[in-house]
């Protein structure tokens, strides 16, 4: 997303997304616009190989945590949706597909996007011929430069009612100053209750030395493309940067809690790595305003 290109990560992801679902089963993430979203000549080629995308030998467990954390983001936000909660925010929302593979015309969709990622978007879009539902509504925004809150609440974002955020693939390409500005943008807009959901990678000294050569290999190939990544944590530190936003709660999913709820007793090749994990920072719904009987 530099110098007014669209993100190369967004295709990247996009790809990976769509050959889950030819190369693997059981599905982890079920997706059936995720192969229209890449463009005819790219889907095309997917489908006459679904291997040749997936280079390497570490591709599957990539795949894994791109899937993985999909689910997982969906499923929470399903269970806030039961609850009554109407506002999703996807933040960095590439060329994910949830707005129009969702059938809930009570919940409402925002995707935040550098501008340029977000008319890539929209033209794949048109060229698989899929219009724009009523329920979604695109926010161009620059991370780095922009503020998150004034773009949200300019969209229609209301912050006296609950919102549930993901912020998927995203944090590992910011600096700490935008990434502690976001939490608090989001803390503010969840103050009706809530939850931000988010991946971001373990700091290479805390990986035994065979997954340090593999997140330094893929780095190297980011940096290379023009999108370097620029943060890593630890558990502890992200967490104590949420309580510090405003989060009251917040959960941890380590690579093998992932695993035990979506990998098990799997008989193909999809395998989870340990260099990615995934913070849900949440913050207590507020209760039901009381009514009274009429007599």
């Amino acid at each position: 997303m530099r110098d007014g290109r669209p993100s190369r990560t967004a295709d990247r992801v996009a790809l990976r997304r769509a050959a889950h679902q030819l190369l693997d089963r059981p599905l982890v993430f079920e997706d059936p616009l995720a192969i229209s979203l890449l463009g005819a000549e790219q889907a095309a080629a997917l489908r006459a190989d679904p291997r040749a995308s997936q280079p390497g030998p570490y591709a599957r467990f990539l795949r894994a945590f791109l899937v993985v954390r999909s689910r997982l983001a969906e499923d929470l936000l399903a269970g806030y949706v039961a609850r009554g909660l109407a506002q999703y925010v996807v933040l960095g929302a590439g060329l994910d597909t949830f707005a129009h593979r969702n059938t809930n015309a009570a919940l409402r969709v925002f995707e935040v996007d550098h501008p340029a990622t977000q008319a890539l978007k929209r033209e794949r879009l048109a060229d698989a011929g899929l219009a724009t539902p009523s329920t979604l509504t695109f926010v161009p925004v620059d991370f780095a430069r922009d503020p998150l809150g004034d773009a949200l609440e300019a969209a229609g974002l209301d912050p006296a009612r609950p919102a549930f955020f993901s912020w998927l693939g995203v944090v590992p390409y910011l600096e700490l100053p935008a990434i502690r500005a976001t939490f608090a943008t989001v803390a503010l807009a969840t103050r009706a209750g809530g939850a931000l959901v988010f991946d971001y990678g373990i700091k290479a000294s805390r990986l035994p030395l065979n997954q340090r050569l593999v997140v330094q290999a893929f780095a190297a190939r980011v940096a290379a493309a023009g999108e370097p990544w620029l943060s890593a944590f630890v558990p502890e530190e992200i967490e104590a940067e949420l309580r510090a936003a405003g989060f009251e709660s917040v959960e941890d999913w380590s690579p093998e809690r992932l695993r035990a709820r979506y990998l098990e007793h799997r008989a193909d090749e999809l395998a989870l790595g340990n260099a990615g994990r995934i913070a849900v920072a949440s913050r207590p719904l507020a209760p039901e305003p009381a009514t009274r009987d009429r007599a």
